[in-house]
């Protein structure tokens, strides 16, 4: 992780200056997870798609305003997470989230599993983070997905520490029990 922090640091540097392809190659690398986070709030692949756009417009009109204080992917997932927020607002209302969103999901032994079972995993795993509520699905994805450390959610997010110890604690717990309603007595084999 600290390899792609200097590489966007370097990226962001060019970018700053003018160059096109460098911010490019900044986009193409977070693309994926902008898109994740952005399908946790708004529940709609093609609507998050359109928020990630939206985000990486805004980054790029507001690219000298970073100061570097914190990681650039911590400000960018802050655009990202904000954008949808707003666009969420705009709808007023929660859309069903199609369930061809893409994510890198591992689970422990998955490198014993054939890859029909692993893409079976992440079929009902992303099944039952879409069924949560935004900020638990965010907060999820970003503390087990992404790895980050909770003062880096907090950065993210601006959602302050209890609230983010209380989404992990209610989302597993709804994630568990979503995962037992899809599945019933075959949770113990799937996971």
């Amino acid at each position: 992780m600290e390899d792609r922090d200097s590489k966007d640091i370097a990226l962001v540097a060019k970018s700053m200056q003018g160059n096109k392809e460098a911010f490019r190659e900044l986009v193409e690398i977070h693309k994926n997870a902008s898109l994740s986070l952005a399908c946790s709030i708004l529940k709609n692949q093609v609507v998050a798609e359109d928020a990630v756009q939206t985000a990486f417009i805004k980054v790029y009109q507001k690219m000298h305003t970073f100061k570097q204080r914190s990681k650039f992917s911590t400000w960018l997932y802050r655009i990202v997470i904000n954008t949808s927020y707003n666009i969420l607002k705009q709808q007023k209302k929660y859309v069903e989230i199609e369930t061809g969103e893409t994510l890198r999901i591992e689970t422990e032994g998955e490198h014993n599993d054939t890859p029909l079972m692993q893409q079976e995993k992440r079929k009902y795993i992303c099944l039952a983070l879409n069924d949560l509520n935004p900020d638990e699905a965010l907060v999820l994805r970003l503390f087990y997905l992404y790895e980050y450390k909770i003062s880096e959610i907090q950065k993210i997010t601006g959602f302050s520490n209890s609230k983010i110890k209380v989404n992990l604690h209610r989302g597993r717990k709804n994630m568990g029990d979503r995962l037992k309603k899809l599945l019933g007595n075959e949770l113990k084999e799937i996971i």
